[in-house]
């Protein structure tokens, strides 16, 4: 009797469908849109640029878009640029780093003090000044990784700290570009123009720079403790069950960041020609717009190099197509201020996806 059932129901089973159930899912395009913006979050920044250089050559016409203007703002976004580096490396850690223009301003004012008005070697000037800056950042590091005290206010700390060592080292004096000039001319090779052709003149800092994002990319991209650097802004617990020295990695990146600021102070010489314990006032500032703007969220975890740089450019072309544009200072920064508002906006629209 079992058998002749058994029988019978293999018979039944015949042509019948093995598919495994799956059920449907809709998405409309608005999903699709957040799906593809969360899988490349570097295009956002990227349409915002290409939209902003069409609508500024309509407006401002052929003096907008001539190659010397161009490679003008290319010159302007170059020491945001490089701070935006370091400060991309550590926003992906879910950190901030309020203090990365301190650190460039300090390890600037290293150098010169040190090359013209002491009369040291200037080669030995740029490595004091280098060595200043990395220190700082370790600073910061140990702070952050060591007492895990929260780095908003960490920075926000050594941020006055690194302010009132600027004013101590440099008794308030800017060092005049031609005394520099005199003294240590390599401090102001970063302002070495190339003329590329067209009127359009390159810097040799804006060379450094692109230079330093290739390698940082690299690693990011490329290496074991790039993806550890992305792994501990995402996930904090994960990293510690896997077991990645977190502290370390928080460490060598604020150390890092803080070289790359000393780099920056070398940026500024060569950009300004003088040594002055006032240049780069906002530039802390300035970075994280860059930052936040070119896609990197301020959560930890997502972002990239590329987009950086990208939203340097962003607030470069911004500020010069206004300026072209007629428009009043007050309201160029309230374009950027804008820019930032809708830039975190969209990154919280596009981390609901994943909710």
């Amino acid at each position: 009797m079992t058998d002749n059932v058994s029988t019978s129901a293999e018979a039944g089973l015949k042509g019948a469908a093995t598919e495994v159930a799956q059920f449907a899912t809709s998405r409309g395009p608005l999903k699709k849109l957040q799906g593809f913006l969360h899988k490349h979050p570097t295009s956002i920044p990227l349409i915002v640029l290409l939209l902003g250089v069409i609508v500024f050559t309509l407006g401002v016409g052929d003096k907008f878009f001539a190659p010397f203007n161009l490679s003008l703002i290319l010159q302007q976004v170059t020491i945001i640029g490089v701070l935006a580096i370091a400060q991309t490396l550590i926003i992906l850690t879910a950190g901030i780093d309020l203090s990365v223009g301190a650190m460039m301003v300090l390890s600037a004012v290293v150098m010169g003090r040190l090359a013209v008005v002491l009369g040291f070697p200037p080669e030995l000037s740029f490595l004091a000044g280098l060595l200043c800056g990395t220190l700082c950042g370790l600073i910061n590091g140990m702070f952050v990784a060591l007492l895990r005290l929260p780095p908003f206010i960490v920075t926000l700390g050594t941020w006055s700290m690194f302010g009132a060592m600027v004013l101590y080292v440099s008794r308030s004096e800017t060092i005049r570009s031609q005394d520099v000039a005199a003294a240590a001319p390599m401090l102001q090779w970063l302002g070495t123009r190339f003329p590329i052709g067209g009127g359009a003149v390159l810097t040799a800092g804006s060379l450094l720079m692109i230079v330093i994002a290739i390698c940082v990319w690299y690693v990011l991209t490329q290496t074991a403790f790039g993806r550890h650097i992305y792994a501990t802004g995402d996930d904090p617990e994960a990293v510690r069950l896997v077991g990645i020295n977190s502290k370390k990695t928080l460490m060598a990146v604020y150390t890092i960041a803080g070289f790359i600021c000393a780099i920056a102070g070398w940026v500024v010489i060569g950009r300004i020609g003088a040594v002055s314990p006032l240049a780069g006032a906002n530039a802390n500032l300035d970075a994280i717009t860059a930052v936040v703007i070119g896609g990197t969220s301020l959560f930890g975890g997502r972002g990239s190099i590329v987009g950086s740089l990208i939203g340097a450019l962003i607030v470069g072309t911004f500020r010069n197509g206004l300026a072209l544009w007629g428009v009043e200072v007050l309201w160029q920064e309230f374009a950027v201020g804008g820019l930032i508002i809708l830039a975190v906006t969209i990154d919280q629209w596009i981390r609901r996806i994943s909710a």
